[in-house]
């Protein structure tokens, strides 16, 4: 794989990734709102296991945080290492001719 592939691929992945992160933020903000909804209510099921729920979609969002800043880390220093804006330039001239 050529470098510039290896970096668009590396970058997609990190969106990728900013979107988990982003969809965990929202199942995380949807249960706080069923547990507020769920004080009037009081249905047990509810107030049992959503708590539950919520710490392991935590966890795991802790854990999509620290990958994706690892991951966009690794990303960035790759793109400096193999001069990425420079080989952008070159492909576009290339592709001019």
């Amino acid at each position: 794989m050529d470098k510039l592939k290896k970096f668009d691929l590396m970058a997609k992945i990190a969106r990728e990734l900013e979107d988990v992160r982003n969809s965990q933020q929202a199942v995380l903000e949807k249960i706080g709102k069923i547990e507020v909804d769920n004080i009037e209510l009081g249905d047990k099921t509810i107030e049992t296991k959503l708590p539950d729920i919520y710490q392991r979609t935590a966890d795991n969002a802790d854990s999509i945080r620290e990958i994706l800043e690892t991951f966009q880390q690794a990303t960035d220093e790759f793109a400096e290492k193999n001069n990425v804006d420079k080989l952008r330039e070159q492909q576009a001239i290339n592709n001019i001719k």
